[in-house]
């Protein structure tokens, strides 16, 4: 295996792993935040669009998007194609969002903290200069 992808999955797992841990404190997962995050910075959104942007697979998000809408994040409304439903946030999801950003925004300095400004934007680069 590829030293950089060994780093770049253990890496990943364990920012996920310590995310999840810091998400407890709002009642949510990693993999829903960024559902949220999603809804939050692109408006309301179809299925479609959300697996589509998140590159996850369509159950994932189906299942994901029916435990936020029954924990109260998201609803569905219908398109205007009946057949669509619109994933948008909830008021609950809305009025709570500035405290949740407020811990993400902590954990993402813990995390990235000890790089300069000019590390991260390098690292940056480095990612989108990979395939995919």
């Amino acid at each position: 295996m590829n030293p950089v992808f060994h780093a770049l999955f253990q890496k990943s797992r364990y920012l996920t792993n310590c995310l999840n841990e810091v998400l407890k404190q709002h009642q949510l997962y990693s993999s829903q935040w960024t559902i949220l995050y999603c809804l939050h910075t692109h408006g309301p959104m179809t299925l479609t669009q959300i697996w589509k942007y998140l590159n996850v697979e369509a159950p994932s998000i189906t299942r994901a998007i029916s435990r936020l809408e029954t924990l109260g994040w998201v609803e569905r409304i219908d398109g205007e194609d009946k057949r669509e439903k619109i994933v948008t946030l909830s008021a609950m999801a809305e009025e709570r969002l500035p405290e949740i950003t407020e811990t993400i925004l902590a954990f993402e300095e813990e995390m990235v903290g000890s790089l300069t400004v000019e590390e991260q934007s390098q690292f940056i680069n480095l990612l989108q200069k990979m395939k995919g």
